[in-house]
């Protein structure tokens, strides 16, 4: 019971909202979609959550998995792989900023609560360029250095995706705490399905399908909606 309990705070810590990798800064494109009014109310809000949480699974939920895998059998060139191919599969330039952005955060705090030559060889591989360092990736180094399986893990980086719409959504849309807690509760009832659809895929197997988003961000790249300004 112990053993369980230290991995549900270290599965909580890293879930977390406040976790100092800078989730709060990004909305995954919402921004625009609000300024847009592509998303308007809370049934615009739950399909653009919706459609997010599907590419993250079959694109960083594969190669967080992935990492987590490699990580554990002890395979470096798997965790490169998985980096290298995510990064590949984004299409605009927000969004590898993003993933490299919290990846390296991610990595750095790594090397501080591990003691793992792999997860310090990944961070210096970053810092000289040799890899992308992506977000998922660092998640899978992470939840398998802190002794936490592959399950949770997914479910971690899903609730990750869609909390940080929804957060931004608080900002940017007319909705309400009340319409994201539902459409938060609505959405967990889908992640057992999702992990057994992605569980079994290869990362040459990546894919994604969402031009929207991509035509979204290429408009948030020059225009002037911000969840923060000064």
């Amino acid at each position: 019971m112990s053993q369980n309990n230290t991995e549900i705070m270290r599965l909580l810590q890293f879930t977390d909202s406040t976790f100092p990798v800078g989730t709060f800064s990004f909305s995954n494109g919402l921004e625009t979609a609000g300024f847009e009014k592509i998303v308007h109310d809370k049934a615009t809000l739950h399909d653009f959550v919706k459609s997010q949480a599907l590419q993250a699974a079959f694109t960083d939920g594969i190669a967080a998995l992935a990492a987590h895998r490699a990580y554990l059998s002890q395979d470096y060139d798997g965790i490169l792989d998985a980096d290298r191919t995510l990064i590949l599969c984004k299409m605009n330039d927000e969004s590898r900023q993003m993933l490299r952005r919290m990846g390296k955060k991610l990595g750095e705090l790594a090397v501080r609560l591990f003691d793992s030559q792999m997860a310090r060889r990944w961070l210096d591989d970053i810092s000289a360029d040799a890899t992308p360092g992506t977000y998922p990736v660092a998640q899978g180094i992470a939840f398998a250095a802190a002794g936490i399986d592959e399950s949770d893990l997914f479910c971690s980086h899903q609730y990750g995706v869609v909390n940080m719409v929804l957060s931004a959504a608080l900002r940017c849309v007319r909705v309400s705490h009340y319409d994201t807690q539902e459409i938060l509760y609505e959405m967990s009832s889908g992640v057992a399905d999702l992990y057994n659809r992605v569980k079994g895929l290869r990362v040459d197997e990546m894919h994604a399908f969402f031009p929207e988003l991509d035509i979204i961000a290429s408009l948030h790249e020059k225009g002037n909606m911000r969840m923060f300004m000064n």
